[in-house]
């Protein structure tokens, strides 16, 4: 049986990080250039129903049943199993390789956990549609983050930019004119769980003061989407900062962060913000055409670790 292998992108929420949480409206779009992948094997040799897991990026190599029942990549793999009512897997070799960063906001947890659903159910014969695909990758988003939003693994499932309300049906975003971001990568690891548990606790502190902020980010949102569907990506430079600005008063950015985002406006941003959980992690700039190569090079003269040139469009049919 020749192999199977199955892949996800990475993400980036472009508006409404935190409040999303809150039931208000969030943006995001998913980053090609980065990947986790999936590599399913048979091993004629194994024991049936035994699972190999190998991934050399986090130095993992191990049979499943030995892993803890709330490890991320046991959790994903049986989940999908539980999807299939599938009993007795054959003996198999699953190896995992990802180019998204850890803990940096760009969704590499979901996008394993996608690139691990698909895989194993096409190892099996049986491929899932989108939505269980998605519900998987939830569930081990559980583990992860304690309490998802669900825009990581519905962008990163659905692989195209949308427009997401926790409960509500995905809506796709029109992006009749497409505009390019610039990642630039703090080099700071920062668990979404832990940003989210933060801005949770102050939540509950104050939640009149803060459910007035997360509404005030869903305004954003909601501009910034009439802002995309209308052709006018340039207009998203002052949301943008307005939303950055609502982060920084509940506590989820950072010195390296705002630095990154001061650096990203000086080499002619239109628009700067973090990106994802915050305390750390990824921040984005919005690019005007033929920008991007300058104001990546100005985010690693500021320190960023790494940077990613991508392009928000529609997903093509």
């Amino acid at each position: 049986m020749p192999a199977i292998s199955a892949s996800a992108p990475g993400k980036i929420i472009l508006f409404g990080e935190h409040a999303v949480v809150y039931s208000q409206p969030a943006i995001a779009a998913p980053v090609l250039q980065v990947r986790a992948k999936a590599i399913l094997t048979a091993d004629p040799r194994g024991k049936p129903g035994s699972v190999s897991l190998q991934a050399p990026g986090i130095g993992l190599e191990a049979e499943l049943q030995t892993l803890p029942q709330r490890h991320p990549l046991r959790a994903a793999v049986e989940a999908t199993l539980r999807r299939l009512d599938v009993t007795h897997v054959p003996a198999c070799n699953i190896r995992i390789t990802s180019t998204i960063p850890v803990a940096a906001g760009l969704g590499s947890g979901a996008a394993v956990s996608v690139a691990l659903a698909r895989g194993i159910s096409a190892f099996l014969g049986k491929p899932l549609p989108d939505e269980i695909v998605s519900a998987i990758a939830y569930e081990v988003e559980e583990i992860h983050h304690g309490t998802p939003s669900g825009i990581d693994n519905t962008v990163i499932t659905c692989g195209m930019p949308v427009f997401f309300v926790r409960g509500e049906p995905i809506e796709q975003l029109r992006v009749p004119e497409p505009f390019t971001y610039v990642i630039g990568d703090s080099g700071v690891r920062s668990p979404t769980a832990i940003a989210v548990g933060d801005v949770r606790q102050r939540w509950e502190a104050d939640r009149l003061g803060y459910e007035r902020i997360f509404g005030a980010i869903g305004e954003i949102a909601r501009s910034a989407r009439a802002a995309i569907e209308q052709g006018k990506p340039q207009e998203l430079g002052g949301l943008m900062a307005a939303n950055h600005a609502y982060l920084q008063q509940i506590g989820v950015s950072s010195a390296q962060l705002d630095g990154l985002v001061v650096a990203a406006l000086n080499a002619g941003a239109q628009g700067a913000k973090l990106c994802g959980g915050g305390l750390g992690g990824n921040m984005i700039a919005l690019a005007p055409a033929g920008g991007g190569a300058k104001i990546a090079q100005a985010l690693q003269d500021a320190g960023a670790t790494r940077t990613i040139i991508t392009e928000v469009k529609q997903r093509s049919t």
